[in-house]
């Protein structure tokens, strides 16, 4: 099936996600197995726009799995928004001679991705982000790793917030998807799990949950709040004045997207990344390949983006009671 495709492109694009590597490196050694050729393109649509591409190799992607970030590097692009510019970068893909591409990406990616698509190039999509918002999967690459990295981090934050008998607030990624801060909520034992699906914004609750955890004997309080809900430090301040408690705000922020990924990231993205090289030697275009009930599987890229995904009610039923 390569007469149908003879050269691949793989860029990463959006946020930056631990285990892209390990999709760029299988898509490079998958396509080289299957008699392709392969190009990165470097800083996603931005660096293809500029002609940022370069053939890549097996020795290309050596000594990569084990890297955070991505080493094509990513970039947000306004022009790609528009039909203008999504005809450039299809007319760009000729020009290089690359007839499929891998995009490694979130929902604002895959966008991109189906746009080329509609252009005549056979585009596939792999989810890279952290924030496990894609509803088509149940996995996304980079969220083990970031969930990790936070949850070590605010163990480290837990032991210092008990010597002082403190209120800690410590604020973890996910602006419009709380599962970053439903993991660590569950696994750091927090008192308090603020999700942008669920905070209703009373923070009088709030304060009346922590003077009542004093009464009973807690010598510390400790809550995961999402940068969906956001304002730490002010909530802090407040919380402080209101409760008599000595209160502080950690903001962890990009730490959460650095770090070596997982086995976990290195393994599904490594799966992910061949998976869709052989959709694209099956003549396939416009699908994102997706994790599901222990499967890896692939969606239309269309059909994925207008699925809705909100956080489980049993897990969270679970969560406030264990914070109880």
């Amino acid at each position: 099936m390569a007469d149908k495709v003879k050269t691949i492109g793989v860029l990463t694009s959006g946020g930056d996600a631990p285990g892209m590597n390990a999709a760029i490196r299988s898509v490079v050694r998958t396509a080289i197995a299957r008699g392709l050729k392969v190009k990165g393109i470097r800083r996603g649509y931005a660096g293809l726009l500029k002609e940022e591409i370069e053939d890549l190799n097996s020795r290309s992607v050596s000594e990569t799995i084990q890297r955070g970030g991505t080493i094509l590097y990513t970039a947000r692009c306004e022009e790609f928004r528009y039909l203008e510019g999504q005809q450039k970068g299809a007319d760009i893909c000729r020009k290089h001679g690359i007839d499929g591409i891998v995009v490694i990406g979130g929902d604002g990616s895959f966008n991109g991705a189906c746009k080329l698509a509609n252009l005549g190039i056979n585009t596939i999509g792999l989810p890279g982000t952290i924030d496990l918002d894609i509803a088509c999967t149940d996995y996304t690459i980079g969220f083990d790793t970031a969930v990790n990295t936070a949850m070590q981090a605010i163990d480290k934050i837990r032991d210092t917030s008990t010597s002082h008998e403190r209120c800690s607030i410590i604020e973890v990624m996910g602006r419009s998807a709380g599962y970053i801060a439903l993991w660590c909520g569950v696994a750091n034992g927090a008192e308090n799990i603020l999700l942008p699906e669920r905070y209703t914004g009373n923070e009088q609750e709030l304060i009346d949950q922590i003077v009542e955890g004093r009464k009973r004997g807690k010598k510390h309080h400790l809550i995961i709040n999402a940068e969906g809900v956001g304002h730490s430090t002010s909530m802090a301040r407040r919380i402080e004045v209101a409760t008599g408690i000595e209160t502080r705000a950690t903001i962890l922020g990009y730490m959460q997207r650095g770090g070596s990924p997982t086995a976990i990231d290195r393994y599904y993205a490594s799966i992910m990344g061949a998976k869709a090289v052989d959709l694209l030697c099956e003549g396939k275009s416009n699908r994102v390949v997706g994790y599901r009930g222990g499967e890896f599987v692939d969606f239309d890229i269309n059909e994925a983006l207008t699925m809705k995904k909100d956080i489980p009610p049993y897990e969270y039923e679970v969560a406030k009671i264990l914070a109880k």
